[in-house]
């Protein structure tokens, strides 16, 4: 048996000093989570990221960095994520779009709030995530290729 990681992005968007989460409900519960999910197969890094802001957000997302790559182990459900987080900024909203099965909703809330409700996060990577945007981490797209 070959193991392989669940690939997943997530986007970590600031806007007015608060950050973009959104609320969904998983097996443990609401939870909050950045705008977040699996890659598919044949997508880039940046056209899933794009995606799952749109679906989960109702928000138009325009990636300009990488903030990071992490690796998470939810002995919960027993599976390794790899996580490719990106910064970027937000280029329109749909109001009346239909958020993803499970969304029940955007939220905006400052750093201090999302620290003050880590035990409604969905994973760790959360609050890791902010706290490496707020230092200032940001790599070029550069990094990434996608050959189709």
């Amino acid at each position: 048996m070959i193991w392989k990681p669940n690939v997943t992005v997530a986007a970590v968007i600031e806007r007015d000093e608060k950050f973009l989460l959104v609320e969904e409900e998983t097996s443990l519960g609401l939870r909050y989570n950045q705008p977040a999910g699996h890659l598919e197969a044949d997508e880039s890094l940046l056209a899933a990221v794009t995606r799952e802001v749109l679906e989960e957000s109702a928000h138009h997302f325009v990636p300009q960095s990488l903030l990071g790559i992490y690796r998470w182990h939810s002995d919960e459900s027993d599976i390794t994520y790899l996580r490719f987080a990106f910064s970027g900024a937000l280029n329109g909203h749909d109001p009346d779009r239909k958020l993803d099965k499970g969304i029940l909703q955007a939220v905006w809330l400052t750093s201090d709030e999302i620290r003050a409700t880590q035990k409604r996060h969905r994973s760790p990577l959360i609050l890791r995530c902010v706290e490496d945007y707020l230092a200032g981490k940001r790599y070029p797209l550069e990094l990434l290729t996608h050959y189709d």
